[in-house]
């Protein structure tokens, strides 16, 4: 890599802030770029444990943890903790279940190993797998209610990914580096298959620590956009919604616990699930045709001025007023009925 071109020291740190609740935090969210928070989970029971050892704090997580299979990861030393596709575009590592202490057992004979096997269980509801986890070790988020997972593993490298809902992440035990690129560099991150993800997500192709410039020449212009900081044990970050962002565990072991969240209607749909079904009922038709859905969708979607409704009789509107439970509804039954029926 020649001199001039960006590598992942060369990116910028991060904003940090200063608050010591959800609430406080809430002005700074509101300018909708990420930042992080020092100190803001720092009295933790498993933080505290984690400052002892990683033994320490899978010991406690194991006297919270329900008799219950989970799901976990394995996968090789070769990739270097990086969670990937292989050549043929299958995942490099595999997926299993088993109880919580027997995942731990496997953490604890591989943790000092200097080529370390990847042993991962990602995105865990903490309110389906634990009891007490979260009164012991949680954000006080008021009358919002975030979907709250934790997450633990090995060393491991987690490609750049976006998620639609807001996000705070709390480090718990060991450190983790977050790399953040903004919402509009998807096209320079080079985006995987969206049908075929390590978690539900499309991921950047890219190796952030080993970039291929000449295969993905405008990867150079992520990475002048990126931010960055590492994490310590009690620290938070604010991802905002879309903002592409890989996650390094870099200790042994590690556990972070976030939480995900909306302040839009819980009743309105999911946007990947419009973008998937466009691409099978769009994408494909002839240009012309396209081209008029771009319109259709720009006027009623994208600008949806007042010349969509203002024209039809008041009660006569339908979806096209602002949506309601019954309205989202009624569109959920009719899109069942119609995919039912292709």
């Amino acid at each position: 890599m020649s001199s001039e071109v960006l590598s992942l020291e060369d990116v910028v740190p991060l904003k940090e802030v200063q608050a010591t609740s959800f609430e406080e935090l809430r002005p700074h969210m509101a300018e909708n770029r990420p930042f992080v928070v020092r100190g803001l989970v720092k009295d933790w029971p498993l933080v505290q444990a984690g400052l002892q050892s990683g033994k320490a704090a899978r010991e406690y997580l194991l006297t919270k943890a329900r008799d219950v299979p989970f799901v976990v990861n394995i996968g090789s030393p070769e990739h270097d903790g990086r969670m990937f596709y292989q050549h043929d575009m299958s995942m490099n590592t595999q997926m299993g279940k088993a109880r919580l202490p027997l995942v731990f057992e496997r953490i604890d004979r591989v943790e000092a190993d200097d080529a370390q096997q990847i042993v991962y269980m990602s995105s865990v509801d903490i309110h389906q797998f634990f009891d007490g986890l979260h009164e012991e070790n949680h954000v006080d988020f008021g009358a919002i209610k975030p979907l709250e997972s934790i997450w633990i593993g090995t060393k491991t490298r987690v490609a750049p990914h976006n998620d639609f809902p807001d996000n705070i992440a709390c480090v718990a035990v060991g450190r983790r580096r977050f790399t953040l690129f903004p919402p509009e560099q998807f096209r320079n991150l080079y985006i995987g298959p969206i049908d075929n993800t390590p978690a539900g997500r499309a991921i950047s192709m890219v190796d952030l620590h080993d970039p291929d410039f000449e295969t993905y020449p405008r990867y150079k212009e992520a990475l002048a956009a990126a931010q960055t900081a590492v994490l310590e044990p009690g620290d938070a970050i604010f991802i905002p919604s879309m903002w592409w962002h890989e996650v390094d565990g870099l200790s042994p072991f590690n556990a972070m616990i976030n939480y995900w969240w909306r302040e839009t209607p819980q009743y309105l749909g999911a946007p990947q699930n419009a973008l998937n079904h466009a691409i099978m009922a769009i994408r494909d038709l002839p240009e012309d045709e396209r081209r008029h859905w771009r319109d259709l969708f720009d006027y009623y979607v994208f600008e949806n001025g007042p010349d969509v409704r203002e024209h039809i009789p008041e009660h006569g509107r339908g979806i096209l007023d602002p949506m309601t439970p019954e309205s989202a509804g009624k569109i959920r039954n009719f899109l069942l009925r119609m995919l039912t029926n292709e």
